[in-house]
């Protein structure tokens, strides 16, 4: 699809994201939650991406949703649960759910969505002066995008209970000294330092990079036992494929590895 209030860029592997309504501080639309989850869909589907980055254009990331005069979020009157949530301005397609790894590089303020939908994300880079705010009980609504799973888990229930229950204003500096993001920088090195890291992931096996993507994700409500039997399962079958044999050879012989196995044809069932 053609984009209007995100823009996508690819560049030696590595697919940005850039959410651009500068002028509204990038506030949050139903149609860039549509192109959102287009785009992610379609950078699942790429085996040439390996890594994507998301940030905001200016000086924000994201102000929340759009809430001006002419805009606004109901569930239409239907069934359909898909519908549903897109008239609500949910993505169809989360950060989380796809076999890529995604950094937010949260470049300024990051407010309600923009917040948790970050949260989504595998890994976070923050300006240090950025406003943050799960604002979302001081609207008289309550956090979406499954902000009440992931946040305790990554940060603690206290710390979670702090910002959720209270929609407090904090700074990106204690957004990362709640280890709720990786790191706190100057503002203009977040998306350098984002793009450096993603840049990484081209020394490591795209699919095993997104088994065990999924594994960090699905273990947030899963037991020990359940991740346990799961990972040796999946640890009996990497073992069996070319690219464990390429990690191994091109480890002794001193060079880089050419990474025979594909995610979108080789992804294992994980149920």
């Amino acid at each position: 699809m053609s984009y209007s209030e995100i823009l996508l860029n690819t560049q030696s592997g590595i697919a940005t994201i850039t959410l651009n309504r500068p002028q509204v501080m990038n506030s949050w639309t139903q149609q860039m939650a549509r192109e959102m989850g287009a785009a992610l869909l379609s950078l699942d589907r790429d085996d040439s991406v390996r890594a994507i980055v998301i940030t905001g254009a200016g000086k924000a990331f994201c102000a929340g949703a759009d809430l001006s005069g002419d805009v606004a979020f109901h569930a239409e009157n239907t069934a359909d649960e898909e519908t549903r949530r897109a008239s609500l301005a949910f993505p169809a397609v989360m950060p989380w759910q796809i076999r890529k790894p995604v950094i937010a590089a949260i470049n300024g303020h990051a407010i309600g969505v923009g917040i948790t939908f970050a949260m989504n994300c595998d890994i976070r880079f923050v300006a240090k002066d950025a406003r943050i705010q799960f604002a979302f009980v001081r609207r008289g609504i309550t956090p979406e995008l499954s902000s009440h799973v992931i946040v305790p888990r990554v940060a603690g229930f206290s710390r979670a209970a702090d910002l959720m229950l209270t929609g407090r204003m904090i700074s990106g500096d204690e957004l990362a000294e709640m280890g709720l993001a990786s790191k706190a920088l100057p503002a203009d090195d977040v998306l350098p330092a984002a793009l450096a890291l993603a840049r990484e992931f081209h020394k490591a096996a795209p699919v095993s990079v997104a088994i065990s993507k999924r594994l960090l994700w699905d273990s947030l409500t899963s037991s020990v036992s359940d991740v346990d039997a799961k990972e040796f399962k999946i640890f009996e079958w990497v073992c069996t494929k070319p690219d464990a044999q390429e990690g191994i050879d091109s480890f002794l012989q001193k060079r880089d590895p050419k990474w025979k196995m594909s995610v979108t044809r080789d992804f294992p069932d994980l149920s």
